[in-house]
């Protein structure tokens, strides 16, 4: 019988090689992209937790219902301030963590 090496790889080395290095413009864009699914799945969860429709939500944070739904499938980019406004009006509780240079800084 002849045996076989498998090779194992991790995830960064998998994005790496497949998506582009950390820094380049591909890899930078892959990442926006994927926290801003994260952040869409969020809102989401958040709006359903509160049996909120997205026309209610809409209401709440003075937008159309249309752009709640494109933030919840990460369809535009919102602006920070818009994101603020919808979990302000979830009621719920958001925190940013920045690094700078090997700094870990918290922001509430």
């Amino acid at each position: 019988m002849v045996q076989t090496k498998n090779t194992t790889y991790s995830l960064a080395e998998m994005k790496d090689k497949y998506i582009g290095n950390v820094g380049t413009p591909e890899r930078d864009q892959y990442e926006y992209e994927l926290n801003m699914e994260v952040l869409g799945r969020m809102i989401k969860t958040a709006r359903q937790e509160r049996k909120l429709t997205q026309e209610q939500l809409g209401q709440l944070v003075g937008v159309q219902k249309s752009q709640i739904s494109k933030l919840e499938s990460s369809i535009n980019s919102a602006t920070i301030d818009t994101i603020l406004k919808v979990f302000k009006a979830l009621k719920a509780d958001i925190h940013f963590n920045v690094t700078i240079e090997n700094q870990h800084i918290q922001l509430a």
